[in-house]
């Protein structure tokens, strides 16, 4: 039975940590139902980890629709919660449900995830009034790199965390049924998380927030050449993957692959009367 914003919400009200990851194709999302992942979110971060864009501005809702089909294919128990790109929530909040619900309805997810707090409060309310829930993205919002002038720790002083707080409370009030912690103070994180009857999920936020969520790419670490500061490689895969690329180039090149046993074979009768004919 697939898990619901409700079963999301119990989590907290029981003090049960949520783990959530990111998942773009079909392979990642079967395994991670298999370990039992509660929820996915189909981020907007495919356009830096799949389609090798330099920031998430570029990605488009065909991108998203496209990815989270994929993904949907793969997860049958976790909450799977797509993204809405840049530019499909901005402009009208008519035009925004009309975003949101070809992400529900062609792409399949059960839930959308926008950046934004008190500014777009207005704009969830209206969703989750149309049936789509919504789930909350504050502090460091990628869509808004060029705004903030990079990527950065927000809500360091007084007067910005008072803001984020305000954020928070104005995206619970509309109706999301979770928010999005990224890249802010620890204890920011923790007054945000004990204020709130939603769970919190925090990136780079510390360990008092309800849940996490990581890229699945960095968690593997897909990336030799980069690691953000708030993750946590369980593995190396970038340089294991370029390790066995090179071992089998030299098998190939040197003729231990393919062994002749790998190979289909004929019958001898049928390989006898061919080289016959030929």
């Amino acid at each position: 039975m697939r898990i619901t914003i409700r079963d999301v919400q119990a989590m907290k009200s029981r003090g049960e940590r949520i783990s959530m990851f990111t998942a773009y194709d079909y392979t990642t999302a079967k395994l991670l139902d298999r370990a039992g992942v509660p929820m996915l979110l189909v981020g907007d971060s495919l356009g830096m980890t799949v389609l090798g864009y330099d920031s998430t501005i570029p990605v488009t809702l065909d991108d998203m629709v496209h990815h989270v089909k994929a993904v949907m294919r793969g997860a049958h128990r976790p909450l799977v919660v797509g993204d809405m790109p840049f530019m499909t929530f901005q402009v009208s909040e008519s035009q925004t449900v009309a975003n949101a619900g070809r992400l529900l309805q062609v792409g399949g997810c059960q839930a959308v995830k926008l950046e934004g707090g008190v500014r777009v409060a207005s704009t969830v309310k209206r969703l989750v009034e149309a049936g789509i829930p919504v789930m909350g993205h504050i502090g460091l919002t990628p869509q808004s790199v060029n705004e903030l002038g990079g990527y950065r720790a927000q809500g360091k002083t007084a007067a910005a965390a008072t803001r984020l707080l305000l954020d928070a409370q104005a995206l619970e009030e509309a109706g999301a049924f979770a928010v999005v912690l990224e890249c802010i103070p620890t204890p920011l994180a923790r007054v945000i998380t004990d204020r709130l009857k939603v769970p919190t999920i925090g990136i780079g936020a510390g360990p008092y927030c309800d849940g996490q969520v990581q890229v699945i790419n960095d968690l593997l670490g897909l990336n030799p050449d980069f690691t953000p500061r708030h993750a946590k490689p369980y593995a190396q895969m970038g340089l294991s993957i370029i390790d066995i690329a090179r071992q089998h180039m030299e098998a190939v090149q040197d003729g231990s692959f393919p062994e002749e046993q790998n190979g289909y074979q004929m019958d001898e009768a049928a390989l006898a009367e061919f080289l016959q004919q030929a």
